[in-house]
């Protein structure tokens, strides 16, 4: 074969190369700048906090200054579980100064007292086993050893815990701010109570009753003497107010709707707290050793 020959077909052959090089890659190129990527497009949010400020909590509501301890005396007896109701209905913490020899004096009665128990709106005090020996006042009060046992009796067959106690028919304070009684006769009494771990809460308004167990006073009518007490500073303890009511009044029908009212309209106000007894101030600790 002529050399010349054999140049020019290798020179043709790599000029074809070269050119179908030239295109493959030139359609590569075109391919790739032309053909949408599929590759995941990450989006960073903006930052909020740089545009819009963050949003305050709502401030929490201011608690009210004044301060209600609803009481009760004398349970459990014939007007306990109607005002029970109320109180369940009302959904208000009551204390309740109970007395040991009624609830051992029916089965009704010891019924009643299980229902206060298990009822998370009632707090259970002492008023004393046998109310002042059946309501003889002037001998319980001359006899601080005897007074002393029948409260303990009180407690330990209701199985109380708490040392919180009210004297049967006496308006008696020992606390750890408070030193009031309200007959001389029963200081000596009172004092022996205290010294013996028993803290004395009275009150500083009754709802009074006359002898046939009827109120003397409508509910608007305490409403305005609660006012008045707050008012006039008359509360052993600056905008705290203890009330007493004696259950067995609410028996009746017009009373019971009576204290309903009384304590609708309480809520109304909307310028009360209503707490039990042991969170009276000064009574921090209410338990006997």
């Amino acid at each position: 074969m002529d050399p010349d020959s054999e140049v020019e077909q290798a020179t043709s052959q790599i000029l074809k190369t070269t050119f179908i090089t030239v295109v493959f890659t030139a359609c590569s190129y075109y391919e790739t700048e032309t053909t949408p990527s599929v590759s995941t497009i990450q989006h960073s949010l903006p930052d909020s906090s740089s545009k819009i400020a963050a949003t305050p909590a709502p401030p929490l509501p201011a608690k009210k200054k004044k301060t209600i301890y609803l009481t009760f005396d004398d349970g459990p007896n014939r007007g306990t579980k109607k005002m029970m109701h109320i109180v369940e209905e009302e959904q208000v913490p009551v204390t309740l100064f109970i007395v040991g020899e009624h609830v051992y004096g029916s089965k009704t009665q010891t019924a009643t007292f299980d229902s206060l128990m298990a009822c998370k709106y009632f707090e259970i005090a002492n008023h004393s086993y046998t109310h002042a020996f059946e309501n003889k006042y002037a001998k319980f009060y001359t006899l601080p050893d005897s007074a002393i046992k029948d409260f303990i009796r009180c407690a330990d067959s209701l199985h109380l815990t708490a040392n919180i106690v009210r004297t049967p028919g006496r308006n008696i304070w020992r606390t750890a701010n408070i030193s009031c009684t309200d007959i001389e006769k029963s200081k000596s009494t009172a004092d022996s109570l205290y010294k013996d771990g028993f803290t004395e809460v009275g009150w500083d308004l009754e709802w009074q009753f006359d002898e046939h167990l009827k109120l003397k006073n409508t509910c608007d009518e305490m409403l305005a003497q609660v006012d008045s007490a707050f008012a006039k500073g008359r509360t052993k303890t600056p905008d705290n107010l203890v009330l007493l009511a004696h259950d067995q009044v609410y028996e009746d029908e017009a009373d019971s709707a009576e204290l309903h009212q009384f304590i609708i309209k309480l809520k109304a106000k909307d310028e009360f707290n209503f707490e039990t007894v042991s969170r009276y101030p000064g009574l921090k600790d209410v338990r006997r050793e």
